[in-house]
């Protein structure tokens, strides 16, 4: 985002916001820039568009194609590093995820932590 255009912005988020709301039925409000890439330029301009930044606290290298077939260190890097507050970015192109997500979310629970919506966060 920090490269492009103010219009090159617009359309990128524009199309996505589109493409959530006609799969999902939702109207985006927050936004990930790519890669955690922004500038102060960029922000200032989704803010205009009405999203709020949202950056993640914790991810790993899911999103590497090459590295799939890992589901265990998947698991065991996601169990191994939840916090409380946590926004965790896991990649849906990851097969690995999508493998282990349902045994991930019931040992998160387990464990006591609770999942919300970033509306829900208490500050």
């Amino acid at each position: 985002m920090p490269e492009i255009s103010n219009e090159e912005i617009k359309e990128d988020v524009m199309t996505l916001h589109k493409e959530v709301y006609e799969k999902f039925n939702y109207e985006m409000k927050y936004i990930r820039p790519p890669k955690g890439e922004y500038s102060e330029k960029s922000i200032a301009y989704t803010n205009s568009l009405g999203y709020k930044t949202v950056m993640w606290s914790f991810a790993y290298d899911d999103w590497d194609n090459d590295k799939q077939g890992r589901e265990e260190y998947g698991k065991k890097k996601i169990l191994d590093n939840l916090h409380n507050g946590e926004i965790m970015l896991l990649h849906a192109t990851s097969k690995d995820n999508s493998n282990i997500l349902d045994e991930v979310i019931k040992e998160t629970k387990k464990m006591g932590y609770e999942f919300k919506s970033i509306d829900e966060f208490e500050r």
